[in-house]
């Protein structure tokens, strides 16, 4: 930004994370559409007479808008975009791990209009009762092209030769994905990969093997920093099974 007053109205966008700012108000971190990943200071939000306190939830499509200079402006309006209904409850972890991901891997006012329609989109099937297992895969995949990580889904590292169905792989970040041996620890079937590719993940194996190369290529991304949201969902794992 510069340093004349700016003031942007109703724009789409998502609350990714908040947190206590003074005594009543927070500092947002919030996706848009146009401007892209922004800090916004919300004056006056917390407790029972805030009058946007209701508003301010993540996952719900929002309009903001906001007036300032500088890195982080000051949050002047905000309603809901939509009457979306809430996510089930079932998939509330998940949607916070979509947040640190975009938190993690976007960087603040780089527009991506395609990663905030992706993102959009993702939580709209999960309201609408997609399969999760399926939708964080694909959202892993695009986020990681869009973000400028993509993976070569086509071809063998190395010489171009395509993908074979019947094939196994194994996965190097600094490379791509290599030829495997089907006994192998760690390999992923061809069909996997053609299957992720596609965006048509069904059946144990391919979720399974779509499951492990993203979360090694987002491991490659993040530098081996762990992600909090995939601790806390362990935790509650651990639990469930010992009650």
């Amino acid at each position: 930004m510069t340093g004349s007053t700016r003031r942007i109205e109703l724009t789409p966008g998502y609350i990714l994370h908040h947190r206590p700012w003074r005594d009543t108000s927070r500092i947002l971190e919030v996706l848009t559409r146009e401007p892209g990943r922004l800090t916004l200071f919300a004056r006056a939000v917390r407790g029972p007479a805030a009058r946007l306190a209701p508003v301010l939830q993540p996952f719900w499509p929002l309009l903001l808008s906001w007036s300032g200079r500088g890195e982080a402006p000051q949050l002047t309006h905000a309603e809901r975009a939509d009457g979306s209904g809430p996510l089930p409850p079932a998939c509330v972890m998940a949607a916070f791990y979509l947040n640190e991901l975009l938190l993690r891997l976007t960087t603040r006012h780089d527009p991506l209009p395609a990663l905030f329609d992706h993102y959009h989109a993702t939580l709209a099937r999960l309201r609408g009762g997609a399969a999760l297992q399926p939708a964080l895969r694909v959202f892993e995949l695009r986020l990681l092209e869009l973000a400028g990580f993509g993976l070569e889904l086509e071809t063998e590292a190395g010489g171009g030769v395509p993908l074979a169905a019947d094939g196994y792989y194994r996965f190097r970040p600094s490379q791509g994905l290599v030829r495997a041996r089907a006994h192998e620890a760690g390999a992923l079937a061809g069909a996997s990969l053609i299957d992720l590719r596609e965006e048509r993940l069904s059946g144990t194996r391919a979720l399974e093997d779509a499951r492990r190369l993203l979360h090694a290529a987002l491991a490659a991304c993040l530098e081996g920093r762990p992600l909090a949201t995939r601790a806390v969902a362990r935790s509650m794992v651990r639990k469930a099974a010992q009650s």
